[in-house]
């Protein structure tokens, strides 16, 4: 184990490596009851989902600490399992199958682009401020769609005829009274998770979703009536494995050539939430620590191939991606919250292959995870939202060029109920704003082929409807 994972070289022992991966389990643990509530949303069976989230955290954590060294759990991320359950699904009409096929197409991409140079060209071509920006909008879109899980914004239907008076085109948004139980159990859970989460109680959001499903007991809302037993899950799991590739996948994703640019851009969306947040992990959390060197952050930006750590850890996050797609998930992604076990000491592979270990055992807990109601998880998402906006405080608000495609960026991702769209007025407001400046010049090629695709877009869904 020494001569394997280099523990004195690293500075850590046996020991500090469990404890390490006992803590990033912990505070990564909520997603086995979170993902498996979104995605079974689009009709995916939750028992699939949830074996399927635990295979891909198994399969894609222990990629990372074999092959890369270093400790870093995956698991299907959030904002991504939001985006293909109420964006690419429910917005944009795709099926649950096609979809996978679309998560499975963005892990081969991903893994092109991180052992070539292409990868430097994308990464230099999307301004930081826009970076930033698509990281921060996500969050606010996965804390909106934790609000809404619970009702706590409702919207008032106008009659016929106050619409016909322009006074509204729509419905109002509105606070929800607080006199149902659901509210109730959301804010105590809600309460719950902010206080454990300013206290940095470890494993603090799956204490919170633990302590919110018991009190929702004599409320009536937590119940085994329509629990799911080990057994019901490993039946559900043939649905969702390999269902990319049956006719409901592949050969319905491409049986309409006018969906072409619409699935390109998807793919792209994907991609590129992905490739950042990822990156932006490993340099955020690996710098201070000196599990990444500067080295490995050029080599993440400039370089090719598996010179460094850091490029045998983007490649092992790529190969997830894909591994979770025909397991039946979302996309499968390197989880910040692995900063939690590197504080606690982890510094090699080890910590990744207990981790492993963790998400392994969890199997066996599927009739109380499934027993979990929604309104003890939408407080984990609020925060989960919170924590994912902080990436906004990097834009130059006081620059009003910088400012316009940010705020467009991040605030459409949850006014238009839509990563992808936020991610299209980000860019083409970027395009608008350069133009204005007399600065097309500096407008990468890459930025204006997907707004061009994303007006295309726009144009299409126009005189379809």
């Amino acid at each position: 184990m020494e001569k394997f994972f280099h523990l004195k070289e690293n500075g850590t022992s046996v020991s500090t490596e469990f404890m390490a991966g006992l803590t990033t389990f912990f505070a990564m643990s909520y997603i086995i009851i979170v993902n498996p509530q979104i995605l079974s949303q689009t009709g995916m069976p939750w028992g699939g989902v949830f074996l399927a989230t635990i295979i891909a955290s198994i399969v894609g954590t222990l990629v990372m600490g074999l092959f890369a060294n270093v400790p870093y759990a995956l698991a299907p991320g959030m904002g991504l399992n939001a985006f293909f359950t109420y964006t690419v699904c429910f917005g944009l009409g795709f099926t649950w199958q096609e979809t996978l096929c679309m998560v499975f197409l963005c892990g081969l991409i991903n893994i092109l682009i991180t052992v070539t140079k292409v990868r430097q060209m994308i990464i230099r071509a999307i301004p930081d401020a826009l970076q930033h920006a698509i990281g921060g909008g996500i969050g606010l879109f996965v804390a909106y769609v934790g609000l809404l899980n619970v009702d706590l914004i409702t919207f008032t239907t106008k009659d016929a005829e106050s619409a016909g008076k322009g006074l509204s085109t729509g419905a109002t948004p509105g606070l929800a009274t607080f006199n149902s139980p659901t509210l109730w159990l959301f804010l105590i859970g809600l309460l719950l998770v902010i206080v454990f989460t300013i206290l940095k109680i470890k494993g603090g959001m799956l204490l919170a979703i633990a302590i919110t499903t018991v009190i929702g007991i004599p409320m009536g809302l937590t119940t085994m009536n329509n629990s799911i037993s080990i057994g019901d899950a490993f039946g559900q799991l043939p649905q969702t494995f390999g269902a990319l590739f049956t006719g409901e996948g592949f050969g319905s994703l491409f049986s309409n050539p006018g969906r072409l640019p619409l699935v390109l851009v998807t793919i792209f969306a994907f991609s590129m939430s992905d490739v950042f947040d990822t990156l932006g992990t490993f340099i955020g959390t690996g710098r201070r620590t000196g599990i990444f060197s500067k080295a490995d952050e050029e080599s993440a930006e400039n370089g090719s191939g598996f010179k460094t750590k850091m490029d045998k850890a983007l490649f092992a996050d790529s190969v997830a991606t894909s591994i979770g797609a025909i397991c039946g998930t979302s996309n499968t992604t390197t989880y910040v919250e692995s900063s939690a076990g590197i504080a606690a000491g982890g510094r090699t592979g080890l910590t990744s292959v207990f981790v492993s270990l963790f998400f392994a055992l969890s199997i066996f807990f599927a009739p109380v995870v499934s027993a979990v109601p929604s309104a003890a998880t939408a407080g984990v998402l609020v925060i989960v939202g919170c924590m994912m906006a902080a990436s906004l405080k990097e834009v130059r608000w006081d620059d009003i060029s910088e400012a316009i495609p940010a705020f467009f960026a991040s605030v459409f991702m949850a006014f238009a109920y839509s990563i992808s769209y936020g991610i299209a007025a980000g860019f083409i407001t970027y395009c608008i704003v350069k133009v204005c400046r007399k600065k097309a010049s500096e407008v990468h090629p890459i930025v204006w082929i997907v707004s061009a695709l994303f007006i295309l877009d726009f144009i299409c869904m126009a005189i379809l409807q």
